[in-house]
């Protein structure tokens, strides 16, 4: 793969609202555990190496578990997951593939059953945030190499 431009240096503001918006979500009520899903499940659906190995190493350190992560694409076929996590999934992927049919009714009906509003609207937020970091990772061929370079 070809070195592309860096966007953190071309358009450095722009990078930085991308972080304060993660931010904003990581000390929202969102448990830690819920955001990690989002972000391994939505990196798995992009494609994006970087952002899977960064956030599976992350949610390895908030607790959670290789069995899970390593079923995370199979999160159907398995009871390791509990409701709430399963309804964040699906609009993990339906919002992810939102060109296919979007966020369903039955879906959205599911997440009020289980969440209040604001948890909701952080789920989506959660989502949204991690569907853009996947696309600036994607396009410009971030390595992984460059995570462990961050790391050290």
């Amino acid at each position: 793969m070809e070195n592309r431009i860096n966007i953190q240096q071309l358009a450095p503001k722009a990078y930085e609202q991308l972080i304060n918006l993660g931010s904003l979500i990581q000390n929202s009520q969102l448990s830690s555990i819920h955001y990690e899903l989002i972000k391994i499940r939505a990196s798995q659906i992009n494609h994006c190496a970087f952002c899977i190995n960064m956030h599976t190493t992350d949610a390895l350190k908030n607790g959670e578990t290789n069995q899970r992560i390593f079923l995370l694409n199979a999160w159907r076929e398995t009871e390791l997951f509990d409701n709430e996590e399963k309804v964040i999934l699906a609009m993990t992927e339906e919002i992810s593939l939102i060109h296919e049919n979007g966020l369903s009714d039955s879906t959205y009906q599911e997440a009020k059953k289980l969440f209040d509003d604001s948890y909701i609207a952080q789920i989506i937020m959660a989502i949204v945030s991690i569907n853009a970091w996947n696309r600036i990772a994607v396009s410009t061929n971030k390595k992984i190499e460059s995570f462990v370079a961050m790391e050290k």
